[in-house]
């Protein structure tokens, strides 16, 4: 089978892994990096034009394109494919919605009962200001649309709060920010759950934890995460049970309700407090890193599942390791700010000597040179009987590696450990 993979980083990379696993795939990666250049075939490709996109498909007989990143969810690629006639992994653009608009989000919850916490949304920068001062500090604000993972703003003070809505409603993220949500400040432990849906039910497929703030002990700004692991020891049996009840299965029959079924992975950001679980926000693709550590765990054929979700014909389940899977992220000086791109890399072959798997984030060839080309640079991700097994390992594949202007967090897993 002939399967197009669009998207570029680390989360490309391991799906890019798993969809070679079956020996029928013939996998080209749009545009893809140069750890996919390894294992398919990269190619130049405006995934932003869906007309260039379905030229391809057909040059190349594609059968299957599996989209990555969240962008061209949002902006209807999938709708494009299946209107030429081909199967594609995701939603539909009215489906991403669910991430695409988090006052969509908001209001979908709101009226099917799906347990999130309290809100308001607004599109004028006095009103949000008098709502935030009215209901007092701790308090979330977060930019209605897509800010690359920027836009969500914790303000433990008013000062804070006043701040974030200035800067949405100054253009700081375009027009994501023309309008906002602000919501009550949920209190427990964050939690990252993933289930795969196909218009008509959904599966659970694993859970994981992230670790999203830049400096060690979570202090610092917030990036796209440093780090994370799967399972997430706090997602028991029962806690994931009452997720698919009270969250995910609502969710798509909403969904079908609301006439745009939705087809893809559902990621659940989660608060899991004393009352159980409550959604923070919906993400319509694989998290990253989050993908990297459960397919590390996948016991069964990506392809086959992805193609049930696109067909409307889901199995019973997935088959996962009850192993441990632990990523760190080795990132570029600088980030999350701007990062200091160009810096070589060596010491792959070492470091995968000590039981790590390398995945290619932000990285490009330059001459004969594997260098630094992004914030997120490469994930060093290990599998073991145990978290803390799992951490040791990936830590003496990132002590192997030689990447002078690259640094990572050290205490990846700690919240598991001190459970």
């Amino acid at each position: 089978m002939n399967v197009l993979l669009i998207g570029s980083g680390g989360r490309e990379h391991a799906l890019a892994l798993a969809l070679t696993q079956n020996p029928a795939t013939k996998l080209f990666v749009a545009p893809g990096n140069p750890g996919t250049a390894q294992i398919a075939t990269n190619v130049v490709l405006d995934v932003a034009d869906a007309q260039a996109v379905i030229a391809f498909c057909h040059v190349q007989h594609i059968d299957f394109v599996v989209i990555g990143p969240e962008q061209p969810l949002v902006d209807g690629l999938v709708d494009a494919l299946e209107a030429a006639g081909i199967k594609a992994f995701g939603p539909s653009k009215a489906a991403a919605r669910l991430e695409g608009s988090k006052g969509f989000t908001k209001d979908l919850c709101a009226k099917y009962n799906i347990p999130t916490g309290a809100y308001q949304k607004f599109a004028e920068r006095e009103a949000a200001l008098a709502y935030a001062r009215e209901k007092g500090a701790p308090i979330v604000v977060k930019a209605d649309g897509l800010a690359a993972g920027k836009g969500v703003t914790v303000a433990m003070t008013i000062f804070e709060a006043e701040q974030a809505i200035e800067d949405l409603f100054g253009g700081a993220f375009g027009a994501a920010g023309a309008e906002c949500v602000i919501e009550e400040f949920l209190q427990g432990e964050e939690a990252s759950f993933f289930a795969l849906c196909d218009g008509n039910k959904a599966l659970a497929f694993a859970s994981a934890q992230d670790h999203k703030r830049v400096g060690e002990g979570d202090t610092g700004p917030n990036t796209g995460g440093m780090g994370a692991y799967s399972p997430a020891p706090v997602v028991t049996e029962a806690i994931a049970q009452r997720v698919m009840d009270e969250i995910v299965n609502p969710t798509v029959a909403a969904m079908k309700a609301e006439g745009c079924p939705f087809k893809g992975v559902l990621f659940a950001g989660l608060m899991i407090g004393k009352d159980g679980p409550k959604l923070i926000e919906f993400n319509t693709r694989f998290g990253d890193p989050e993908c990297q550590v459960m397919l590390a765990r996948l016991d069964d054929d990506l392809l086959n599942l992805l193609l049930a979700c696109a067909e409307g014909r889901l199995p019973e389940r997935v088959n996962l390791s009850p192993k441990t899977a632990l990523t760190v992220v080795m990132a570029a000086q600088g980030y999350p700010g701007t990062p200091k791109k160009g810096g070589g890399i060596a010491g792959i072959a070492e470091a995968e000597a000590e039981g790590a798997k390398i995945i290619h984030a932000g990285t490009k060839i330059d001459g004969e040179t594997l260098v630094a080309n992004g914030g997120r640079v490469l994930n060093v991700v290990a599998l073991a009987d145990s978290v803390s097994e799992a951490r040791e390992r990936a830590y003496r594949a990132v002590d192997a590696l030689k990447f002078p202007d690259g640094f990572c967090r050290r205490d990846i897993g700690w919240r598991a450990l001190n459970r």
